[in-house]
């Protein structure tokens, strides 16, 4: 999945598209475009981090790259699907297993604080989906883990909500 296209950029102007963390004039599309594309690139230095994605990640009602996959407009590696949760391979994987679980429909549910009563069975749906993912990548024997990420403190780049599922490894704590 390629999501900008490779052009020629003049050299009188590459300093306006230099990536480098050293530059203050990067722009909060050309680090978010890095931090969705990085893992397609063969040189990951370009790559916006986790926590600069997410401090730049702004709550929203539009379209995610979340409902875009759901849509099918951008494949993903989908391991589960049923009529309420979609779970798919993460593209810049944390573990050996690392997968998202995300609800089909968001219905203001764009992070955990934002739950209210109305959520509590999707919510519900999500746990238990996981234990089911987690059972057909063979990790209930030794364990995993759940993450939510909530907010710019807890690295939300992505404002509907998701669930990681990571093992495959011994995790260690606390989590960072």
């Amino acid at each position: 999945m390629c999501l900008t296209n490779k052009v020629d950029i003049p050299t009188n102007k590459k300093k306006l598209y230099d990536m480098s963390e050293e530059n203050p004039n990067r722009s909060r599309l050309q680090i978010l475009t890095a931090h969705f594309t990085a893992h397609q690139k063969k040189k990951p230095a370009a790559m916006a981090s986790e926590k600069e994605a997410a401090l730049l990640a702004v709550p929203s009602d539009s379209p995610t790259i979340f409902d875009k996959i759901i849509n099918k407009e951008i494949p993903a590696n989908i391991v589960y699907e049923d009529d309420k949760v979609l779970a798919f391979r993460d593209t810049n994987p944390q573990a050996p297993v690392h997968i998202l679980l995300i609800p089909k429909v968001r219905d203001g549910l764009t992070g955990l604080s934002k739950a209210e009563e109305k959520h509590c069975e999707i919510l519900g749906q999500l746990l238990y989906t996981a234990k089911l993912v987690a059972k057909q990548e063979g990790l209930l024997e030794n364990g995993f883990r759940l993450v939510i990420n909530d907010g710019p403190s807890g690295c939300q780049s992505v404002y509907h909500l998701h669930l990681h599922l990571l093992g495959g490894r011994q995790m260690n704590w606390p989590p960072g």
